[in-house]
């Protein structure tokens, strides 16, 4: 596919294309991601939420978008060929990470009891050494956290906040350097953000060209919002812009 390149301030690169094609030629930096988990999840239809896709789910379910790359395991291998990585959704691909690092653990419901099927908690894994830690923000359906996240209002199904992204740049300091962040599953760009609160810089790439607009969009709001009220966002880096 024909890459595209959009500059949105100084250090902050973002490329809508396949990362595969990316990597080796990428500068050497801190991988923070959220990438597929390998669960073939496709589109719904339903507010563009994806769904689980297997026997038992519709032919018109089936028939509907999959998430880019996630209708096969995910191997990370490509990515561990970098110094300090940090990948969300372990837990469904552990067997193919390396025997070291550390786990981190993201508890979505904080106080709450669960009332669904659904995961309470998400794992992600640092390749860096030192004490798995946890990161408490209740962010499970309509229950969740809208401090600083644009009111709740989520442009991508599987959108983390951007507290979680942030706190994962954090972490991942420890383990390395985090002038650069690469986020090579981009998604709507919440990691990006982080970045740019942060003031480290970014590259991020995405697949998929309605997902890599609206991050074009967030990452690009955010900066000009920065860029208007430094000291607000000085004072208050957790803030998202809410153009």
């Amino acid at each position: 596919m024909k890459l595209r390149r959009e500059t949105i301030a100084e250090g902050i690169e973002l490329y809508c294309g396949d990362c595969a094609d990316m990597l080796l030629n990428l500068p050497r930096g801190a991988i923070i991601s959220d990438p597929p988990y390998g669960r073939n999840f496709h589109q719904s239809g339903k507010h563009g939420r994806f769904a689980l896709c297997d026997e038992t789910k519709s032919a018109t379910l089936r028939g509907n978008p999959p998430i880019a790359n996630d209708d096969k395991p995910f191997d990370p291998t490509p990515l561990l060929t970098f110094d300090n990585v940090l990948l969300w959704g372990a837990d469904h691909f552990y067997p193919r990470l390396p025997d070291r690092g550390r786990f981190l653990a993201w508890n979505k419901l904080v106080y709450m009891e669960p009332w669904d099927s659904f995961s309470d908690v998400e794992f992600a894994w640092h390749s860096g050494e030192g004490a798995a830690r946890i990161f408490s923000m209740m962010w499970k359906g309509m229950a969740c956290d809208k401090r600083g996240e644009n009111n709740g209002v989520r442009d991508h199904p599987m959108q983390k906040p951007i507290r979680l992204m942030r706190w994962s740049i954090e972490e991942a300091a420890r383990g390395g350097d985090t002038s650069l962040i690469i986020d090579p599953y981009m998604g709507a760009g919440t990691t990006g953000m982080a970045a740019v609160l942060l003031g480290r810089r970014f590259i991020g790439i995405e697949i998929e060209q309605q997902w890599f607009d609206i991050a074009c969009r967030r990452i690009a709001a955010l900066v000009a919002a920065k860029e208007r009220e430094p000291d607000l966002f000085a004072s208050k880096p957790q803030l998202e812009a809410s153009s």
